[in-house]
């Protein structure tokens, strides 16, 4: 059974997670989301497409649960740089993706968010990246696509704190296209979805060619390092007892080692 609901309304896709009650980001979302792509690519008529959550949150992160099965450094890499590459690919995909954001975008989930080209947020929807409270980092490449958004002094600030920002925060630092009321988030998306589809394919295709010659050619290399330290981090005791902490619900111990 998929995880993601695929709908069109003529030329827009919608794609809705379903995975409740957090759509906490777990290996088959990220498989099905991709299989999604592949499906709308291989229609040739789809001129955009709407990303959203079912439920309470767009997507409150990554499973954290089934991180905890990996055993190895170079397992939770790869895991790391499987993810890139999806959201590298939803990134650089030839249609438009539009996220709308309600309730809450932390962790994977916004890097997830951060990868789409456009984001329409409720104002009082979160949004964040949490991993450090965790004893772990970002390893979808949201260390590198955070600062082109917010700037490198409020990256530094959100991840190294794991603080949240609310919906209107983030159209006040540049991290969403449009804030407005949490029912009215998808709507709005799929407004805007609608206003694109009646372009040119060819026009919108071409567009979606070029703005991304705009990114700092040092993106890569930073998205390899940080897969890296991913694995790396995963492998500490600090982070065993942030995961630990976070699954019983208690303040973690962390002994910096």
């Amino acid at each position: 059974m998929s995880t993601i609901n695929f709908q069109t309304e003529g030329q827009v896709a919608f794609l809705t997670i379903n995975s409740p009650p957090a759509n906490a980001l777990s290996t088959a979302i990220l498989a099905d989301i991709d299989a999604s792509l592949t499906k709308i690519e291989e229609a040739n008529d789809i001129k955009a497409i709407v990303l959203q959550g079912e439920g309470k949150f767009f997507s409150a992160g990554a499973d954290i649960k089934e991180f905890t099965s990996l055993q190895e450094s170079s397992d939770y890499a790869a895991l790391s740089k499987k993810g890139q590459v999806l959201f590298d690919r939803i990134e650089h995909f030839h249609i438009p993706v539009i996220a709308a954001i309600h309730g809450a975008s932390l962790g994977g989930g916004l890097e997830l968010a951060m990868a789409c080209h456009m984001r329409i947020v409720g104002k009082n929807s979160k949004l964040g990246m949490p991993e450090i409270n965790l004893g772990i980092i970002p390893g979808f490449a949201g260390t590198q696509r955070l600062p082109q958004y917010v700037g490198i002094p409020k990256a530094y600030e959100m991840i190294l704190t794991g603080s949240l920002i609310s919906g209107e925060e983030a159209h006040f630092y540049g991290l969403a296209n449009r804030v407005c009321a949490d029912d009215e988030v998808h709507a709005e998306a799929a407004k805007i979805a609608k206003t694109i589809a009646q372009k040119s394919k060819l026009s919108i295709e071409k567009v979606m060619e070029l703005i991304p010659y705009a990114k700092n050619t040092q993106f890569q290399e930073g998205a390899d390092a940080e897969a890296t330290a991913f694995g790396n981090i995963f492998g500490t005791e600090d982070a065993s007892e942030g995961i630990a902490a976070f699954l019983e619900k208690r303040t973690p111990n962390f002994r910096d080692k």
